[in-house]
């Protein structure tokens, strides 16, 4: 149970679950591909924006799980929208078969970037990346820029807002010294685990930024797109799967003093569809209320180098 409900300007809180904070949203207009959604917050994102009236493809590694996963849904809602696609965000090739599989309809595209990994032993991507900033950043970033004319012509056929929604973290305020490092993205020896986690949250929020800066210029076209970034909350989830104590630790104390999944999914789904949001672009939310991420986060130029060095790496050889 989460101990702390202040509710904020939008009305939520940080005890506010998926359901409340969508209650009375129709989505039936929308498409959504959501990253992650397997288990924890992206699983429960899926089935409540699949509550919704939403068309949900759950872009996953583990195809045999979601699939139990879309027919528990559908158990529970038998009007449910769900379709079930491969995707390894760790491998380039992966994202551009997603893509090229991908069949999109004339719905507005709402792109949920929810999958991740968490401070995890140094390893490298498929791509020879480290696996961090690989996973978290490089393979959102790379399905993002695949998915971009699609959401344009979505956007402008149907009138529609489309919003490319960012899980980051808090922990984007504890990474390297440096922020990103742009020349030392492998290099092990200096490797530290967290600070690469918090690198690769403090990248999804600049990307998002950048993303907003760049949508800016479409809005003359007519065309409605926004990009946002948020933190969902302490959740004790299978992230904590390569540290066993805090993990124990993190289910001990998770009852008392962490969100529970339903309310740990809750600021991505307001983020993803609640009326309140719709025009609102490059922003940091928490809690499902508009937060303030830290400086460096902010730092447009940062943003900008970070968009070349990602264009650099994710661009075919």
């Amino acid at each position: 149970m989460w101990l702390f409900g202040r509710r904020g300007q939008s009305g939520f809180s940080a005890s506010s679950t998926a359901e409340e904070v969508t209650q009375g949203v129709d989505g039936s207009g929308l498409t959504a591909i959501v990253t992650g959604a397997t288990s924890g917050i992206g699983e429960e994102t899926a089935r409540v924006l699949a509550l919704r009236g939403v068309r949900v493809i759950m872009a996953v590694r583990n195809l045999e799980t979601s699939r139990k996963i879309k027919e528990t849904i559908i158990n529970e809602f038998s009007d449910a929208k769900i379709d079930v696609m491969e995707l390894d965000l760790s491998s380039f090739a992966s994202v551009r078969k997603f893509v090229s599989e991908y069949n999109s309809s004339r719905l507005p595209l709402n792109l949920l970037i929810n999958a991740g990994v968490m401070a995890t032993p140094f390893m490298l991507s498929h791509d020879n990346i480290e696996l961090q900033f690989a996973t978290n950043h490089l393979g959102h970033f790379l399905l993002t820029n695949l998915l971009l004319e699609t959401m344009k012509k979505t956007a402008r056929e149907s009138g529609k807002e489309g919003r490319i929604v960012n899980v980051s973290s808090e922990s984007h305020r504890f990474g390297y010294r440096e922020g990103i490092r742009f020349d030392k993205i492998n290099d092990e020896s200096s490797y530290n685990g967290w600070y690469a986690y918090g690198q690769s949250k403090l990248a999804n929020i600049l990307h998002a930024n950048e993303l907003a800066r760049r949508f800016q210029l479409l809005q003359e076209e007519g065309i409605k797109i926004t990009a946002n970034s948020l933190h969902p909350g302490a959740i004790s989830t299978n992230l904590l799967q390569h540290h066993g104590l805090l993990a124990s630790i993190g289910q001990f104390l998770g009852e008392y003093f962490l969100k529970n999944i339903p309310q740990g999914a809750a600021t991505t789904c307001y983020v993803a569809l609640h009326p309140q949001v719709e025009g609102v672009s490059g922003e940091y939310f928490s809690d499902s209320n508009v937060a303030r991420p830290s400086e460096r986060a902010r730092d447009a130029q940062l943003a900008k180098n970070l968009w070349n060095f990602s264009l650099e790496l994710t661009n075919p050889k």
